[in-house]
């Protein structure tokens, strides 16, 4: 794997995000998605299925009349049929989708056995590919369920597709069932004996689509096949957010995306799905920079990347120092600061005390009128304690 080496996205939250159950986009809303794709730097943009005909044979026409950088592809299956409808999307470029592994042979060519069903399967596929060639389309393939299928199939399907002109393939772990370290074995005799452009598309029922994702390009794959988010069928795809920063954080990889767009996408996708960006999802959640320990924030206020593997600003995110149940003096020091609280350090244990014990029975943080309100109390509580110790003596207000 050379390091710095370039890998290219091909981004299917359009396409396989939208198979999420429930999930269903308007074509502006696929519209605004593609463009800020587009303007993420994603390089080609699976833009759905044009055999469903309706609204998403409209929102194919759409994407793909607006003029976008990235190149815009149809999702097909192999038939000429689908080769036809995405023709008449007005798309030039197609992905053309064979089950791989004998039991989806099987059943899509409903054959006797497992080498009838292989035969047939690449006999369509390869008229299929002619078909659309003969039209002047582009064509990049894809293996369904490779990862239960015999690798020596796919390796020698994959010798007679670059011989008929397809030099982009995608190898896809359709059900996650994938394992890193054996995986990356794999691939790597699979580049070996069929060199093409090759893509992997992971999906993560065991919560490996990102570390596969990895695997497939130490391998030596040169594409990557996310979603956004990682939203999709399931448990969903490798996320485009978090293989971009794991290539280049990881691995120093070129991922060639702006980073910076990620939040701002990502909110878009989770707002056009109805499905909330939880607060703790990696790279773009609200709560990736958010800190409450107070040893993590008296090593982030002293070093930032004390215990951050990268900058909020790097992906669109903010860092939010939080006072909770967790805090410690530097932290409190800094709210106290922050809010314009001005208190004598003989008041901050009582008042470190109120916070923590304010946080536990709230359940929430503490905004700036609690803080000033826990602030007072703790300074009339104090002023109260050097009275009763000193009585007579006049004490002065310590929050300004």
């Amino acid at each position: 794997m050379a390091p710095g080496r370039p890998i290219r996205f091909t981004d299917c939250t359009l396409r396989d995000g939208e198979q999420a159950p429930g999930v269903a986009f308007t074509v502006a809303e696929k519209v605004a998605i593609a463009r800020a794709l587009d303007a993420a730097g994603v390089h080609r943009i699976e833009a759905g299925s044009p055999a469903m005909g309706g609204s998403e044979a409209a929102a194919l026409r759409a994407v793909a009349a607006d003029g976008l950088r990235a190149d815009v592809v149809a999702w097909c299956r192999a038939a000429r049929s689908d080769v036809d409808a995405a023709v008449r999307c007005g798309l030039a470029s197609l992905h053309i989708c064979l089950p791989a592994s004998d039991g989806h042979l099987r059943r899509t060519f409903r054959a006797a056995d497992s080498h009838a069903g292989r035969d047939l399967g690449r006999e369509r596929l390869l008229d299929v590919v002619a078909y659309a060639h003969d039209l002047g389309l582009s064509v990049s393939v894809g293996f369904e369920d490779a990862s239960r299928a015999d690798d020596a199939f796919i390796a020698d399907l994959a010798g007679a597709l670059t011989d008929a002109g397809v030099r982009h393939l995608r190898w896809a772990d359709t059900v996650g069932v994938m394992e890193p370290s054996a995986g990356r074995e794999r691939l790597e005799q699979l580049v070996r004996q069929a060199p093409a452009e090759w893509e992997i598309h992971a999906h993560d029922d065991f919560g490996l689509a990102t570390a596969n994702t990895l695997a497939a390009v130490q391998a030596g794959f040169t594409w990557v096949s996310t979603t956004v988010t990682g939203l999709g069928e399931r448990a969903g795809n490798a996320p485009t957010e978090e293989v971009a920063m794991a290539l280049r954080q990881l691995l120093g990889l070129v991922p060639g995306l702006d980073t910076t767009t990620f939040r701002a996408l990502a909110c878009l996708v989770a707002g056009a799905a109805r499905r909330p960006l939880p607060a703790g999802k990696a790279v773009v959640g609200r709560a990736v920079f958010a800190h409450e320990s107070g040893i993590h924030i008296a090593g982030l206020l002293s070093a930032t990347g004390a215990y951050e593997a990268f900058r909020p600003q790097d992906v669109g995110g903010r860092r939010r120092l939080v006072l909770g149940k967790h805090a410690g003096r530097a932290g409190l020091r800094h709210a106290l600061r922050a809010a314009g609280i001005q208190v004598q350090e003989s008041v901050l244990p009582a008042l470190l005390a109120a916070v923590r014990e304010h946080h536990s029975a709230s359940k929430r943080p503490l905004g700036r009128s609690d803080l000033r309100l826990l602030a007072d109390r703790a300074v009339r509580s104090l002023q109260a304690t050097c009275e009763d110790a000193a009585p007579g003596i006049p004490t002065r207000p310590e929050v300004a």
